[in-house]
C-alpha cells in the first residue's frame, strides 16, 4: 500500500454496517462466568446526558487523595423493570416461553393474551431466563417500552424462586447494582453515508491526481482481480453497536428521595422522573437512546480501585 492508503480503521469491528437494533443483545455465558452475585444480569437505562461531578477522591496512593476534583461523568435515567415472560432452555433451545404478564402497556410491542400463564414446567430444563420490559411511560421520552432477555445467576431452584417472587412486581436498578464496575452495550452516534478519508482516516492525494483526490490510490491488484473488504472503501459511518467496558457507578438514587434536576431539565432530554445512575466517564450513543447495563467481564485494578465521593453536580 501507497502511503496515501495508510488507514487507522480497525478490522475487528467489520462488517461495518448499521446495527439491526438499538437496544443490543447480550451474550450471557461470559457475564455469567465473571460474576459472582446472584440475582438478575442487566438492567436497561436511558441515556440522558453528560455533566461535571465535584467529588472528593478517596483512593488510595492517589496524587489527589483527600481533595476534591471534578471529573467527567454520564446520567442515565433508570425507570423500574417488569417481568413479561419466563423461557426454559435445553442445550441452548427454548423449550417453553410462559408468558406471565398482560398489561395494556404491551400492546405496541407484543400480542398481549387475555390471560397469563403458570409457571409449572415438569419437562427437563438447565437454563431459565427472564423477559423484561421497561417502564419507560413514567419517564416522558416514550410510552412503547423496550424488551430484553435477562440472564439470571445461581442455580436452577434459585432462579425459579427468583422469578416467583418478582412476578407482577417492579425490580429497580438499586436491587441489581450497587456502586460498582458495569459494561455499557450501546449504539453509537449515526452519520449516515461517508467515504474513506473520513471513515478510516487516509490521506488526501496530490490535488492534480487523475482518478481523485479522496480516494485509494489502489483497490486492488491485477491478480488476484478482486477488490478484498480490507479496501478502504466508502459506507456506514456510526449506528454501531458498541460495549464501553469498566464504567463506574459513582451515584445510584431516586428522584424522589435526592433531586437531581435542574430547573429548566437538561439539555435535549428534560427531567428525570424515575430511579437514576450516574458513571464515570462517557458512553456511546445520543440522548434518549436505551443502553443495556451488565456486570463487568473483565475488571481492571486500576479503575476498581477508584473510590470517589460525590458532593454534588456542576
Amino acid at each position: 500500500m501507497t502511503d496515501n492508503t495508510v488507514r487507522s480503521g480497525s478490522l475487528q469491528f467489520y462488517p461495518r454496517k448499521r446495527a439491526r437494533k438499538i437496544l443490543p443483545s447480550v451474550n450471557w455465558s461470559p457475564v455469567l462466568e465473571k460474576t459472582k452475585d446472584k440475582g438478575l444480569k442487566g438492567f436497561i437505562g436511558y441515556k440522558v446526558g453528560m455533566c461535571s461531578v465535584y467529588v472528593k477522591d478517596n483512593t488510595p496512593d492517589s496524587l489527589t487523595k483527600g481533595k476534591k476534583i471534578v471529573v467527567p461523568a454520564t446520567m442515565l435515567e433508570c425507570p423500574e423493570l417488569k417481568i413479561y415472560s419466563v423461557r426454559f432452555y435445553k442445550n441452548g433451545i427454548v423449550l417453553k416461553d410462559i408468558i406471565v404478564s398482560n398489561e395494556k402497556d404491551l400492546k405496541s410491542k407484543v400480542k398481549v393474551p387475555k390471560q397469563t400463564g403458570k409457571l409449572e414446567f415438569t419437562r427437563d430444563y438447565d437454563d431459565l431466563r427472564v423477559i423484561v420490559y421497561s417502564d419507560v411511560k413514567k419517564t416522558g421520552i416514550k410510552k412503547s417500552p423496550d424488551m430484553i432477555e435477562l440472564a439470571i445467576s445461581g442455580t436452577k431452584e434459585e432462579k425459579l424462586d427468583f422469578v416467583k417472587e418478582r412476578i407482577n412486581k417492579s425490580i429497580s436498578v438499586k436491587d441489581v447494582f450497587k456502586n460498582q464496575l458495569v459494561d455499557i452495550r450501546g449504539v453509537t452516534k449515526g452519520f449516515g453515508t461517508h467515504g474513506p478519508v473520513k471513515r478510516f482516516g487516509i490521506s488526501l492525494k496530490f490535488h492534480k491526481s487523475e482518478k481523485g483526490v479522496r480516494r485509494p490510490g489502489s483497490l486492488a491488484p491485477w491478480n488476484p482481480s478482486r477488490v478484498t473488504f480490507r479496501a478502504p472503501l466508502m459506507g456506514q459511518v456510526g449506528l454501531q453497536t458498541r460495549v464501553s467496558y469498566n464504567q463506574m457507578i459513582l451515584q445510584i438514587g431516586k428522584t424522589s428521595e435526592k433531586d437531581i434536576n435542574k430547573d429548566s431539565g437538561f439539555h435535549k432530554y428534560g427531567k428525570i422522573k424515575t430511579d437514576y445512575m450516574i458513571l464515570l466517564g462517557s458512553i456511546p450513543g445520543v440522548k434518549k437512546r436505551p443502553v443495556m447495563i451488565t456486570p463487568s467481564m473483565r475488571p481492571t485494578k486500576l479503575t476498581a480501585k477508584k473510590n470517589y465521593e460525590v458532593i454534588e453536580l456542576r
